[in-house]
């Protein structure tokens, strides 16, 4: 089963519909430039109401210290993600597991990340472009992949309409979608959420 993160979550509304549908965790971005950045009362007051079984996993772009410390005070999150330069020292100083994103530049050595991080719990793989460190809506191509040993996650530019073709191409162990179910940038839309989990699903009972 190809696990599903559902990024940009900004209300209860959101989170209830990504719950219901199935997804495996939610991703709450504490980045202020992004559109889809939430503020820490929100969370915190979202998170008691989430099912157990979901993961809850907060987005980080080279922030400092104190910025992460200040929401972990008052979000009992699951999971940290990062998205910037942050070497291990700095991802592991929090105490929490996290996922390592790749930006997948031209260029970009997927080992050299995966070395340098030995305890990430998964890398992500996201696209790249000058301008934004992620969300771009676009997607890289897969076949720079290759073969990895170390759990990992598909993201960019996946929708329901190419999450299938994705999970039968390269097999991701999950996958990660923010604007592809939006209605509008930073504003999630609930029948693409439900149609991005169904397509999923779809593609796994086809393996």
């Amino acid at each position: 089963m190809t696990r599903v993160k559902i990024c940009g979550i900004r209300r209860p509304e959101e989170a209830a519909v990504a719950c219901d549908a199935g997804a495996d965790a939610l991703g709450f971005v504490f980045y202020a430039p992004s559109p889809r950045a939430v503020a820490v009362e929100t969370v915190a007051k979202l998170l008691p109401g989430l099912s157990p079984l979901v993961t809850s996993i907060g987005l980080f772009v080279d922030p400092a210290v104190e910025e992460v410390e200040a929401v972990l005070e008052h979000c009992a999150l699951d999971c940290l993600q990062f998205h910037g330069n942050e070497d291990r020292q700095f991802c592991e100083r929090f105490g929490r597991p996290y996922i390592k994103a790749i930006s997948m530049r031209p260029g970009t050595e997927i080992a050299a990340t995966v070395d340098a991080h030995p305890n990430a719990r998964a890398f992500l793989l996201d696209a790249w472009r000058p301008d934004a460190p992620g969300g771009t809506g676009e997607t890289f191509d897969w076949d720079r992949i290759g073969e990895l040993s170390r759990p990992w996650i598909l993201a960019g530019g996946l929708t329901p309409e190419n999450v299938g073709t994705a999970i039968e191409r390269v097999a991701p162990p999950a996958v990660d979608v923010s604007g592809g179910v939006e209605r509008r940038r930073g504003e999630k839309d609930s029948q693409r959420i439900r149609q991005f989990l169904q397509a999923v699903r779809s593609a796994d009972a086809a393996k």
